[in-house]
This record gives structure tokens, C-alpha cells and sequence, in this order.
């Protein structure tokens, strides 16, 4: 359900807040500051508040707040990133890739900007393009949390069709990051894939523990007990997706019996 408009302002206030606080603690004065400082302040609150109207959905003033964040900053790698996530978001395939490598091309290290451009090449069926961005992420000595591009690696190479490389890459950010929700769903599905239900749903179960339920895992949890003969456990999957999600597809393949 889309977030109310007050509930966006207010997690835009927040968020200017913070960043004004921020820069009163390390200032103390206004007096040591200049213009560049300002518009780089302005930039990257004009981001956050796009990325906050992304998230409810409202592209065509994220698009604003990102073009007046650039306008501001024209060097802003979170906003150029931000902006290509919107392009991505509705299809405008050529403009999230330009603005995904003038993103690098300001911070040829950023580990987020590596992590989105290589989805999003692995998403355009450039396997091995978005494999290496993947692994500059990894390799990057700075990089606090390297699981995620592993597990963003091992997605790729499930796309691509190699479920070896891609299990691989799962475990080992998962030795990692023994809680990291895209690992263990993914792992789920990859054995249930390989027709071993069992320890698909040990993964489930250790997923479910660490990350909100959606229409699409609710499938999953139905298919796995389907695979062990539990319908006690298809029907409460069901009745969750009935209860929560009943105008989504998952609801509608459900009742079209197209579980089998």
C-alpha cells in the first residue's frame, strides 16, 4: 500500500535533519562553510528524498528531486546511481546505463554503484559483464560486507543457468553472513530444485526467521511442502497468502490449482 505524502515529508525531515545536525556537529559555525559544501548538502538530501518517493512508487517526483540533486552536485555518485535505478524501475534501459557509468566513472570503487550496475547488467543477459562487477566489489579491500555481492554474484549465475557457480557463491556468502535473506531463499529454491525438499526447507525455515514474507516466498514455502506430502503445511502457507496477498498472482495460480 503507498506510503500517505506526510509520511514521505516526514521521513524527508528526517532525513534534512540529520544531514543539518550532522554538519552543525562538524562545523560548529557556518562560518568555515561555502557554497560547494551547501549545494553538496542540498544534492544529497534531494536524493534521499527521491529515493523515498521511489519506494512509493512515485518515479515522476523522484525524478525531480534527482535532476535538482544533479543540478546541485553534478558529481554525485548516489545520485547518478539513484537516477539509474529509476531508469532501470521503468524500463528506460540506455539511461540507467549511462547514468550507472558516470556513477563509476566518479568512483570507479563505489560498492553500491558496482552492485547495481552488475544486477542490472545480469538483468540485460550480460552474464559475464556483470559477473566482473560483482567481483570488483568482492575484491574490494574496503568493501565491510563482500556477501552481498557474492550473493548478488550467485543470482547472476542462477540467471545465466550455472547452478553449480551459483551454489558455490551462495555458501560461501553464507559462511559469511550465515543470516543473509537473498542466500538462504535462493539456496531454498536451488534445492528444491535438485529434488531435495528437506533441506530446501531448512533453508525456508532459517529464511523465515530473518525476513518478512512476500507472495513469492509464500509460494515457495507452499511448493516445498508440496514436495514432502505436508498439505497441512500447503494449506497454512495458503491461508497466509490468502490473508495477506489475495489479489496477487501467487493467490491466483493457487486457486487455478496450478501447484501440482
Amino acid at each position: 500500500m503507498p506510503v500517505p505524502e506526510v509520511s514521505v515529508m516526514r521521513a524527508a525531515l528526517f532525513i534534512a535533519t540529520a544531514l543539518l545536525l550532522a554538519a552543525c556537529q562538524s562545523s560548529g559555525t557556518r562560518e568555515g562553510s561555502s557554497k560547494e559544501n551547501d549545494r553538496i548538502k542540498l544534492a544529497d538530501i534531494n536524493t534521499q528524498l527521491a529515493i523515498a518517493y521511489m519506494q512509493d512508487g512515485d518515479n515522476e517526483l523522484a525524478l525531480r528531486k534527482l535532476e535538482s540533486a544533479l543540478e546541485s552536485n553534478p558529481k554525485s555518485v548516489n545520485a547518478h546511481n539513484a537516477l539509474a535505478l529509476l531508469y532501470n524501475n521503468i524500463g528506460e534501459y540506455p539511461q540507467a546505463e549511462e547514468n550507472y557509468r558516470k556513477a563509476l566513472a566518479l568512483d570507479a570503487r563505489n560498492i553500491t554503484a558496482l552492485n547495481n550496475y552488475g544486477r542490472f547488467l545480469c538483468q540485460q543477459k550480460r552474464y559475464e559483464e556483470g559477473q566482473s562487477r560483482f567481483k570488483e566489489a568482492m575484491d574490494n579491500p574496503l568493501n565491510p560486507t563482500p556477501e552481498n555481492a557474492m550473493a548478488n554474484a550467485g543470482t547472476c549465475a542462477m540467471q545465466s543457468g550455472d547452478t553449480v557457480r551459483a551454489e558455490d557463491l551462495f555458501r560461501s556468502a553464507l559462511q559469511r553472513s550465515s543470516r543473509l535473506p537473498p542466500a538462504l531463499l535462493s539456496m531454498a529454491q536451488l534445492s528444491l530444485d535438485q529434488q531435495n525438499p528437506l533441506q530446501a526447507r531448512a533453508y525456508y525455515q532459517r529464511y523465515t526467521e530473518v525476513s518478512p514474507q512476500s507472495p513469492r516466498t509464500l509460494w515457495l514455502g507452499m511448493r516445498i511442502e508440496q514436495a514432502l506430502g505436508n498439505q497441512d503445511g500447503v494449506a497454512s502457507y495458503a491461508l497466509q497468502l490468502k490473508n495477506r496477498f489475495p489479489d496477487s498472482p501467487e493467490y491466483g495460480q493457487y486457486q487455478r490449482g496450478e501447484l501440482e
